[in-house]
């Protein structure tokens, strides 16, 4: 805050404010409001991508570690992604709007409500109660009360509609736009979008139905929001940070979950050599590979008690090497070995490996720079998702027929842009990809395995696991639905058998609970979110 408030009074100095009225005129203000929407879309990316690194890690897409939910996400966990979204996101939208105010930027003032308006949805979503009305506003709230999350979604929702209003009011475009490229009515879209992510949660059908049935929202992969990355290694580091993270020259630096690769594996899913890159091709312990106790020391164990006989267990079969949940284990040697981001979305490399013909489709270990060098993608809000919202919400009604609908539409869109990805690693052998007819025939298999399940819990389960791995890139929409849901019911169970509850909702963060004396820390992970009414842990989600 003592930056932002040199940056403003610096500015207000060199500024002639005789100016004000030609903003044609305003160089300063354009160039100090250009820097500070360039580091608010970078915030709101950054924010979102941090958001769902967690939401996927307590959901199986991604691997957590520690024993516990406690010790995977303890209150330091979140204070990197608070501080971006308060003292980063919040207060450079504040300073912002003084700039676009003056110059009667309308379009920058309607995309930063937007921006901020969801941001502050997915806030709650985490944490629930969180502060709003008193938040920025340091001299006369030092502490900041969180308000009631209910209050916060309606806020946000009002925020994001005065932004929409304002799109549709002249002024000057953003310079640079990283996410829509001046195109506002893709804007509306997304805007409508993010609304109904928040009537999803809420259970408001009415407000939804009103939005799908408009048409005015993300339907078309075209209008996707996210954000593109780099390829750029230093002088900025512009990459997906996972490609950074496994794409070194010591090797991968983080596990992929278990549970998804091995659900894609059992469905002959497409788009796992999208997801993934194998390093090698056997497994150990998995079927026809030798057990390996200094690489894989749970290859020469027995499968936990508590695991269910159908659960996969530390080996994924095909090559697929990863951790299961909550398991806190030592790291090994095994650096160039463990399965590793893909090209999509990551911009790895594309896995073009074939089993038992090496000799003309090797397994390739990671390095800098290979596959598509890290310029992958941060999904945002996609169509596919929508897909599957749509198809929750039909099915909650006993449309199933629809929900079968919708579920198809989603995988169809989901399929279809991923396997575009391959033209980001120019290496990719193209022979080695999917064919339209396997793509089709996957989908028609789990269209046929939904219709023909006989309860709708099951259908719930079918239709939420290809959710979740639609959601892969991205595990916000995961989290949410399964506090929803409690679907997928047969998610692979943490490795101990007392992990405590799952996370309702998180800690707050340890450098703002321990200096806010208006926020109170919570004492456990099972405080639900204003929209969660499903029974109170340990009852409820069913899969732990």
């Amino acid at each position: 805050m003592v930056f932002l408030a040199g940056v403003f009074f610096t500015s207000c100095e060199t500024t002639d404010l005789d100016l004000l009225n030609d903003p044609n005129n305003l160089t300063t203000n354009d160039a100090e409001l250009d820097r500070l929407m360039s580091n608010i879309q970078l915030d709101f990316n950054t924010f979102l991508r941090q958001m769902g690194n967690n939401g996927a890690q307590a959901t199986r897409l991604q691997n957590p570690f520690g024993r516990t939910y406690r010790d995977a996400f303890e209150p330091v966990t979140m204070d990197g992604t608070w501080s971006t979204a308060y003292q980063g996101l919040f207060s450079n939208i504040q300073l912002a709007e003084t700039y676009a105010t003056a110059l009667e930027n309308n379009k920058h003032l309607g995309v930063m409500k937007i921006i901020k308006g969801y941001t502050l949805i997915v806030l709650v979503d985490f944490f629930g109660d969180v502060p709003f009305s008193e938040a920025t506003n340091p001299v006369e709230f030092p502490a900041p009360f969180a308000d009631p999350g209910q209050d916060v979604y309606q806020g946000a929702i009002a925020l994001i509609d005065e932004g929409v209003d304002l799109l549709n009011q002249p002024g000057a475009e953003l310079n640079p736009d990283m996410y829509y490229d001046n195109d506002y009515g893709k804007w509306k879209k997304a805007a409508n979008t993010m609304k109904l992510a928040a009537y999803l949660n809420t259970g408001n059908t009415a407000a939804f139905n009103a939005i799908i049935n408009s048409g005015n929202y993300i339907a078309s992969t075209a209008d996707d929001m996210q954000f593109q990355y780099g390829a750029n290694q230093t002088s900025p580091d512009t990459r997906h940070p996972s490609y950074s993270n496994d794409y070194t020259p010591n090797g991968a630096s983080s596990y992929r979950s278990n549970w998804i690769m091995d659900a894609m594996v059992d469905n002959n899913d497409p788009r796992l050599r999208y997801y993934f890159h194998r390093q090698n091709g056997c497994t150990p312990g998995a079927q026809g590979c030798a057990t390996d106790p200094g690489r894989l020391p749970c290859s020469v164990t027995v499968k936990p008690n508590h695991y269910t006989s159908d659960m996969i267990y530390c080996s994924v079969d095909k090559g697929y090497w990863g951790r299961d949940h909550l398991n806190a284990e030592g790291i090994p040697p095994d650096n160039f070995f463990r399965t590793v981001v893909g090209v999509y979305p990551h911009g790895g490399l594309f896995d073009d490996a074939v089993i038992g013909d090496e000799t003309n489709h090797p397994f390739e270990g990671v390095s800098s720079g290979a596959g598509g060098g890290g310029a992958g993608i941060n999904p945002i809000l996609l169509a596919s998702w929508v897909d599957f919202w749509k198809a929750e919400v039909a099915l909650a009604s006993n449309n199933t027929s629809g929900a079968a609908s919708a579920m198809q539409a989603g995988l169809q869109k989901s399929t279809s842009k991923v396997a575009s990805f391959i033209s980001v690693d120019p290496t990719a052998d193209a022979t080695v990809a999917p064919t339209g007819g396997q793509i089709s025939s996957f989908i028609a298999d789990i269209v046929n395995q939904f219709n023909s399940a006989t309860s709708m819990s099951k259908k719930m389960d079918i239709l939420a696991e290809q959710a979740f791995i639609t959601y892969y890139g991205n595990g916000i929409g995961a989290y949410n639905m399964y506090r929803r849901t409690g679907a997928p019911s047969d998610l692979q169970y943490s490795l101990d058998p007392n992990p405590g509850n799952f996370v309702r909702s998180f800690f707050y963060p340890a450098a703002e609970a321990n200096v806010n004396s208006n926020i109170q820390q919570k004492d456990d992970l099972n405080v639900q979110v204003f929209w969660d009414n499903n029974p109170a842990s340990p009852a409820f989600p069913p899969a732990n």
